[in-house]
């Protein structure tokens, strides 16, 4: 997948504290939006259980549902530089959250399949805004507001941000899920109270990037492009996730006879969180990658061995979906690094967006 990004004005001149503050706090509310929006993308996975048992849905319609939202995040990384070049940073990410409000309005109010297949189209549109466009707004609002600071703190929370919400979302909804009386309504409706605070937050948040004025010549924009290593190592990484995330409900509830809707939520945190995790590590790019793919690998042969024993074992079951979370984040940060060390300076930055935009 090809994403062309806009490079964060690093050469902005220097502000008043004032402003400075205002920034840091816009960080902040910035980082909390992106958190919400991209914990929405996972939110329903452990409830597709819920949805095949009252609507009989087979598990091609399921994989369907997957498809539409994938699909519509895709389309909207494609244009997401052009997006914020009209309404800017603060814009795209206000329009983000929003979507993803409305998305979960539609699944909390039309319980039918078309209400499920809506909502997941819609979610994908308000993951593309966020995703193409908050790494970037993160790194501009931290360097306003302390012009001497290195961007890659706010790269790093951002990053940390696109996986481990990836993890929270599933996380609330299967506690939820487990709990209340209306499983398929209150998780929804809990993401539309956190998003209007997002939205309040982000209001008051400043502007980063310039809005275009003109429109520039086509090919002005150089498009970044993943190398084919870097591209099918985050391919790998991504492939495995959604194996463990598109399954892991199925194989608790009927292989290990643990229909717990929270620790089906609890399973996928602890796959993402330990992608976060492995996120940290300092290692060369070239170790990072080949770790993570041993860790990986090592994940996926024994979540196989785990539901394939006389007696399957959910504790096996939990460490494959840890080493496959652990895995799939040193791949990307991995591919990112190789990437970077290839690129030229001014390329870096967008770059770095665009892998971590593939990591969702």
């Amino acid at each position: 997948m090809t994403a062309v990004s806009a490079t964060p004005d690093v050469n902005a001149p220097a502000v008043p504290t004032a402003q400075r503050r205002q920034h840091r706090s816009g960080f902040g509310a910035a980082a909390f939006a992106f958190l919400i929006v991209m914990a929405v993308a996972t939110l329903p996975s452990p409830l597709y259980g819920l949805y095949r048992t009252r609507d009989h849905l087979s598990a091609l319609t399921i994989t369907v549902v997957f498809a539409i939202f994938a699909g519509s995040t895709i389309a909207v990384l494609q244009r997401d530089s052009s997006i914020s070049a009209r309404i800017g940073r603060r814009g795209t990410m206000l329009v983000a959250v929003a979507t993803m409000m409305i998305a979960v309005g539609v699944l909390a109010a039309w319980k039918d399949l078309p209400g499920l297949l809506i909502g997941r189209l819609v979610t994908g549109v308000s993951v593309g805004l966020a995703a193409g466009t908050a790494i970037t707004y993160l790194i501009e609002l931290r360097l306003r507001a302390d012009p001497k600071a290195s961007p890659v703190r706010a790269r790093t929370i951002g990053t940390a941000v696109t996986i481990g919400a990836l993890g929270v979302g599933p996380l609330i909804a299967g506690c939820l899920a487990q709990w209340v009386t209306q499983p398929l309504t209150v998780p929804y409706l809990v993401f539309i109270a956190l998003g209007a605070i997002a939205l309040i937050g982000l209001w008051a948040a400043p502007e980063t990037g310039p809005l275009a004025t003109e429109k520039k010549p086509a090919g002005s924009r150089p498009k970044v492009r993943l190398p084919v290593p870097a591209a099918a190592g985050t391919l790998a990484a991504f492939s495995a996730n959604g194996l463990f995330a598109g399954l892991s409900g199925l194989f608790l509830a009927t292989t290990l006879h643990h229909a717990s809707h929270a620790l089906a939520g609890a399973a996928l945190f602890l796959l993402f969180a330990c992608g976060v995790v492995s996120q940290l590590a300092t290692l060369q790019a070239s170790r990072m990658l080949a770790l993570g793919t041993v860790s990986m690998l090592a994940g996926l042969a024994l979540l196989v061995v785990s539901v394939r024993l006389s007696t399957p074992n959910l504790a096996m079951f939990l460490i494959a979906g840890a080493l496959i979370g652990a895995g799939s984040g040193a791949v990307f940060k991995g591919t990112t690094g190789i990437v970077l060390e290839a690129s030229p300076p001014e390329s870096r930055v967008a770059i770095r967006r665009t892998c971590s935009s593939h990591s969702t």
